[in-house]
Parts: C-alpha cells; structure tokens; sequence
C-alpha cells in the first residue's frame, strides 16, 4: 500500500452507487488492508464486501449514534489502527454520515485520506446537459411542503445550478414546488436510479419534467438526483423593459401570481418581488 501501509489512519472510501464494477482498485485494497470498516448500514455494507471477498470487523456508524461513537472508533486509530468509513454508497459525508467523525478526527490530529470514486452528485451533474461551472449543492428539502417552498424561495435568484436529492415518495410533490416557487419554464433535469439496471432521465422545463414523472408509473421508485437551472442574473435580464409596464399589462389579462411569475422570467426579477409590485399597481 506504499504510504497507505502506516498506522492510525482513517479512510473516507467511496462505494458505487449501485453498478459494483464502479469499485476502484483503490478502495478495494484500502478496504482488504485496513484493521476495521465503520459502515452506515453494516448489512448492506456486509453485502458490498462479501461481493468482493473481503471479510473485515463492522462498525454500525450512522446519524443516530455518530456522536455517541465517533470518540471510541477515533480512540483506536490514535491508538494504531487502521480504519475506513463506508456510506450505504457514493461518497461519505455527502448526505451522508461522516462530518462528525471526520470533525474530530482533524481536532485529535489523525491522519484522514480520501478515496475518492463513485458520486451521484457529479455523476448526475456530467449527464444533465446544465451549466456545470457554478452549481450549488443542497441536499434534501425539507419534508413539509411549507418548508419545501420556503427553501426554494430563498434560492430563486441563486444563478448556479440547484442540486438536490429527493425521495421517491416525494419526488413529485417536490417538482410540483418547482413550478409553483421557480416557475413553469426553469429547465431541469433529474436522474433516477444511476448506474443501475432501470436508470432513468428526465429533462426540460420544469411543467415538462412534471408531466413525465406523472406518466411514468415506475417515477415514484428509486433514488434522485434533481437539478435545476440558475437564475438569469438581473445584469442579463431583457434591456429596456418598463416593469410596471410590462405587470399592468399582464395583469389586465391574468391573476397577479401567474403575473408575476411571467414577469419574472422575462425580467430576471424576483417573483415575489413582482408579486408584491403587482399587487400595489392593482391597488392604485
């Protein structure tokens, strides 16, 4: 293992997402050489290492007990052995367990080191066909929609990609928050299932991906990774466009929300402040 070979490390080892030839040469040797595993599901943990003939002591490490164990697993390595983090798959510490381990491992001056591989993050940022520059990780939304809406209000006139993973049980409502919060015609993608056998993608404004999910009776199964296009910054927005203008008009025409909304994908304005304007062009 060269450098690898001395004591009192922990490793951060990436797993594949799904597809077990994803595994690198890498991980399977730091797995194969370290003294113990810590592993967010030690049965399906015990189910990856099986698979590559490698038989190592677990220790369940997950959000309910991370805090309570990580000192005791650090007490170990401090004292020489060797040690690999493992998460249900990707990349650990990526909304996964891992930081407060990790936290204390750097305050007690261990020697941590990455191996890196599989992610769903990037892996679905590559495929997605948006801008890959600038993106914003998020994670999960919250599980409410009132917390869902209010979180995505917050990132409406964020301009870098918008990454998120979802549930299957909550993936349309949450496309459905899209719509209502960011708008009918923000581009998306999401990607279902990576690297295993039923991987799906789903992609076009935000109205488009919606009815795709709706029409797929397999859309509410699996893992998701959502992205979603930035915000036109303000400096892009269409020169010479007299806003009050432009909300009266429609207005006239359309409830004050859905003015708005309009308004501001032509404007590269905040909806809400639209929706606010709007209503005081009503009132006069």
């Amino acid at each position: 293992m060269g450098s690898e070979s001395g004591s009192g490390v922990l490793y951060i080892v990436a797993t594949p997402i799904g597809n077990l030839e994803d595994i690198t040469t890498r991980a399977e040797k730091v797995l194969a050489s370290v003294d113990f595993i810590a592993a967010e599901d030690t049965r399906h943990s015990g189910r990856l290492l099986q698979s590559l003939v490698i038989r190592k002591p677990l220790v369940a490490l997950h959000d309910h007990n991370e805090r309570d164990r990580a000192g005791s697993v650090l007490d170990r390595v401090a004292a020489g052995e060797t040690m690999a983090l493992i998460s249900d798959a990707g990349t650990p510490l990526i909304s996964d367990p891992g930081y407060v381990l990790v936290r204390q491992a750097r305050e007690r001056g261990i020697r941590v080191v990455p191996v890196p591989g599989a992610s769903a993050l990037t892996a679905a940022l590559s495929v997605a066909g948006l801008p890959t520059d600038r993106f914003t990780f998020i994670g999960f939304l919250p599980a409410k929609r009132s917390g869902r809406q209010s979180a995505l209000s917050s990132l409406e006139q964020e301009s870098a990609t918008l990454v998120f993973y979802e549930s299957p049980h909550r993936i349309i409502d949450m496309v459905q928050d899209v719509v209502a919060v960011l708008g009918a015609e923000r581009e998306m993608a999401i990607t279902r299932e990576l690297t295993k056998t039923f991987e799906s993608f789903y992609g076009g404004t935000a109205q488009q991906v919606l009815e795709q999910l709706e029409s797929d009776a397999n859309a509410t199964k699996g893992e998701f990774v959502v992205m979603v296009q930035g915000a036109v910054p303000r400096a892009e927005a269409l020169p010479g466009i007299d806003v009050d203008k432009l909300l009266a008009l429609l207005c006239a025409e359309l409830p004050v929300k859905k003015a708005a909304r309009i308004g501001a994908e032509l404007t590269g304005f905040s909806r809400n402040e639209l929706y606010q304007r709007a209503l005081a062009l009503k009132g006069e």
